[in-house]
């Protein structure tokens, strides 16, 4: 059990975590495929709507968590809801699936994986940040 707070902090290391490992993931694809101007922009645009999304998710989660009661400890798997689960479980399950059986070219995991990667990771710093600025807000009021 721990307090809302640090589901924030576990919020941030965990969508860090995922990030680095989807980045990574298409960082392997890029270095196999030869780059063209049109593949850039598109992992830009996916970065771009993947972090736009994961923003307003990052948002969503943080009202979630500071509604808690303050005097209460949490389990520490409430930093995501139920639906939140669901979606990373169906996610996780749909690209491992797919690039185990090959569905997906080289050229798109490294365009798409840098990008959502490389999106979650940054939202996963927004949580980190949000933690940071609490810690320090705190140890100044005490």
């Amino acid at each position: 059990m721990v307090k809302k707070q640090t589901l924030v902090l576990i919020a941030g290391i965990v969508w860090m975590a995922a990030g680095i490992n989807i980045l990574r993931i298409g960082i392997v694809a890029a270095v196999s495929v030869n780059w063209i101007w049109w593949m850039v922009l598109s992992m830009l645009a996916v970065f771009v709507l993947f972090f736009g999304m994961f923003f307003r998710i990052v948002k969503k989660h943080l009202k979630r968590i500071y509604g808690y009661d303050d005097a209460k400890k949490y389990c520490f798997l409430r930093f995501f809801d139920v639906k939140a689960y669901i979606l990373m479980g169906i996610m996780m399950t749909g690209g491992i699936l797919m690039r185990t059986l090959g569905w997906i070219p080289d050229r798109c995991t490294a365009m798409f994986y840098t990008g959502l990667g490389g999106g979650l990771t940054v939202a996963g710093i927004l949580f980190l940040v949000e933690y940071i600025k609490n810690v320090k807000r705190e140890g100044v009021s005490q």
